[in-house]
């Protein structure tokens, strides 16, 4: 087992990267160690969550069927707000955008921050869209089924040279109008730390000229610090995750919608902006305690995996 190594900037623990099946191979230093233990819900309160959230989750497919297309973006949106608050997470959206143009017919890219699993149900919660998943996801337990329902579409990191067949969906999606979700970082992170988005995806925006919604996407504590409790990081499975949200308290996931970018026609540059949007002030670095384990911006520059792949 490798150790977990201490932050000397932070004093937090956090876990050493495992090894990339490839250089492109997206990967986080983060943890189990870097997740808060949060204040739990009592048994009463859990039990009526996880009731809540299967009783969604069974009911939907047949309330989906019976509701009129013309109303099922309503209906998908407040499925994902009363699964969030079943998940014990509230809702703060924070409007910046300078044009509501992406509610024209044109297809937009939406991207964020990757924490955890309930990013897809925050992200849904305000706008109904398709998601450029983990192609394991299909098979989990409860999401399983809501990501087919999604138009998940799969990506398997492991097999490089299927990047050009993902990067085509998108743009055939997006330039049939439709909203399309991706996290650019290519893995979670827990919510403290943050890692450099990869630009390879970025290119289905540039060949179907759809513009880009960057999302500031953080989770708060009831004190309103940053919350780690939804970080799906390091060892943990969907059950530990699930747990752990299940039994939190004073969760809140923060969205802010940032102006839109347009695609241009570099997608290194578009991930560029993207990234200096969603940091805000923040330094664009990784976080201290991901450099504490060798993880800083250089890790990063890699060659380019479309180039690779269509070599």
């Amino acid at each position: 087992m490798t150790p977990a190594l201490l932050s000397p900037t932070t004093g937090s623990l956090s876990c050493p990267p495992a090894a990339p099946v490839h250089a492109w191979m997206p990967s986080s230093p983060c943890g189990p160690s870097c997740v808060d233990i949060a204040d739990a819900a009592g048994i009463v309160r859990t039990g009526a969550r996880v009731l809540g959230v299967v009783g969604l989750l069974f009911s939907f497919p047949a309330i989906n069927l019976v509701t009129p297309k013309r109303r099922r973006s309503r209906l998908h949106r407040r499925y994902a707000r009363t699964m969030l608050r079943c998940c014990g997470i509230r809702l703060r959206v924070i409007d910046e955008r300078t044009s509501r143009s992406d509610d024209d017919a044109r297809g937009l890219l939406v991207v964020a921050g990757h924490v955890g699993w309930t990013d897809v149900l925050a992200l849904a919660a305000v706008r109904p869209m398709g998601f450029v998943a983990r192609a394991d996801l299909i098979d989990w337990p409860l999401l399983g089924g809501l990501a087919r329902f999604m138009r998940v579409i799969p990506i398997e990191r492991e097999r490089l040279r299927q990047l050009p067949e993902v990067i085509a969906a998108m743009s055939a999606r997006l330039a049939a109008g439709e909203r399309i979700a991706m996290f650019p970082e290519g893995t979670t992170w827990c919510g403290r730390a943050h890692g450099r988005p990869r630009p390879a995806l970025f290119q289905a925006a540039v060949d179907s000229g759809s513009p880009v919604q960057p999302i500031r996407l953080r989770y708060l504590d009831r004190d309103g610090e940053l919350s780690t409790v939804p970080g799906f990081v390091g060892v943990d499975t969907f059950l530990d995750s699930a747990r752990r949200v299940l039994r939190s308290k004073g969760v809140v996931a923060e969205l802010v919608l940032l102006p839109l970018e347009e695609a241009g026609t570099d997608r290194h540059d578009l991930a560029r902006r993207c990234e200096a949007a969603m940091r805000g002030e923040e330094n664009l670095n990784v976080d201290a305690h991901a450099t504490a384990v060798g993880t800083g911006p250089t890790r990063d520059i890699v060659p380019d995996p479309i180039s690779a792949t269509t070599a």
